[in-house]
Order: structure tokens, then C-alpha cells, then sequence
């Protein structure tokens, strides 16, 4: 009696993980995990809008769908009166090697106060690029030469990101919501071995 008892509950066990393995096959919704304290689930806090964040993002999806550059254009774009080129890695990859011109003003330091110091005007020409324009052109020992004769890797200064997690996804989402309209990113998978945009180091001899 034991083992059938045994038996059934080993069945109803497999036909229910059977039913999920479906449903999921299936493309059917699962209900969502509830919180590990249902009881202490922390209050909505004002200054945190995930909903706020979405919508921003949608809108900034479609402002950049038309606003990708090629090589060529940016280097052209560049070259006007004004143009700001915005680099939003880290201090230490920009000083290593980045766009000749370009101001650095890292990611997790934009806020009101700093992107109104980098940035002072709003309807400004900004031209943005991160680590995924100049990665997989390049092998990891590559050494890229720039123009006044400085040497540096460019797998140290542009290390790959996940492509669903780039920087200038990021980066343009924030410009799009602090009121920075006027922007363009750089397109292309460049190697920077060989782009025609100017690379300069920072770093000492």
C-alpha cells in the first residue's frame, strides 16, 4: 500500500512538472514569484520611477532610430562649430585611449548638476560612442597607434559589453530625459586599428 501511495505521489509530481515544462513551451504567462517578505515589502519610493524610466526609454527608442551616424558623418559632425563628443565610460578606459576631442563625464556621475556643467546647453549637437563601437574589430593584443604617436591597447580601453547593455543605450536614454534632444550616436562596429577617427591617449609615457 506504501509503495502505491509512493507511486501516485511520484506521478501527480511528474505530470504537474510535465504541465509547467508545457505551458512554458507553450509561451504561456507564469505567475510572477511572490516577494520573499510579503508581509515587509518595502514602501514606493518617490525618487525611484522604474514606470517613469519605461516611458522615457520608449521615447527615446524612437527619437534614436533615426539618429545613428556612420563613421564618415561622424567625423563630419565633429568637425562643426559647438559639436560636444560625449564619452560616458569610466575615467580610467577614457584615459587610456578615447575620440580626440571628446569630454568625459562618466556614466553613474550624470546628474542635473554635472550634465549642466558638461553640457550647458540644451539644443547643443552631441555626438555619443562607448565600448562597443571599437571592440570585436580588434584582437585582444591589438595595439592601436594614434596620430601623435601614443601607444595603447584597445581591449583595455574598450572591453565588451553585452549588446542588450551597451552604453550608448544608456547614455542616450539619460540625454533623451534630462532635455538633451539634439544627439547622435556613432553606428558602426569600428576597428580601431584601422578607423579613421582619431584616437588619443591620455595615459603617460
Amino acid at each position: 500500500m506504501k509503495y502505491l501511495v509512493l507511486s501516485c505521489v511520484f506521478a501527480a509530481g511528474f505530470m504537474a512538472a510535465l504541465a509547467m515544462q508545457n505551458a512554458l513551451a507553450d509561451g504561456q504567462p507564469q505567475k510572477p514569484t511572490p516577494p520573499p517578505f510579503p508581509d515587509r515589502l518595502a514602501p514606493a519610493n518617490p525618487n525611484i520611477d522604474f514606470n517613469g524610466y519605461l516611458k522615457i526609454a520608449r521615447e527615446a527608442y524612437q527619437h534614436r532610430a533615426k539618429r545613428r551616424v556612420t563613421e564618415e558623418d561622424f567625423i563630419k559632425m565633429s568637425q562643426e562649430e559647438g559639436v560636444i563628443i560625449l564619452d560616458a565610460r569610466s575615467k580610467e578606459k577614457y584615459d587610456i585611449l578615447h575620440i580626440k576631442g571628446a569630454v568625459n563625464l562618466s556614466f553613474p556621475d550624470m546628474d542635473i548638476e554635472s550634465l549642466k556643467k558638461a553640457l550647458p546647453k540644451k539644443d547643443a549637437k552631441i555626438l555619443i560612442y562607448c565600448n562597443n563601437n571599437f571592440t570585436a574589430g580588434a584582437a585582444p593584443s591589438s595595439v592601436v597607434i594614434t596620430p601623435n604617436g601614443i601607444q595603447g591597447k584597445a581591449a583595455a580601453a574598450f572591453p565588451s559589453k553585452n549588446p542588450t547593455l551597451s552604453l550608448n543605450i544608456s547614455t542616450y536614454t539619460v540625454l533623451y530625459g534630462y532635455g538633451y534632444k539634439n544627439v547622435y550616436e556613432l553606428g558602426p562596429l569600428l576597428d580601431p586599428a584601422k578607423t579613421k577617427i582619431p584616437l588619443v591617449s591620455n595615459e603617460k609615457k
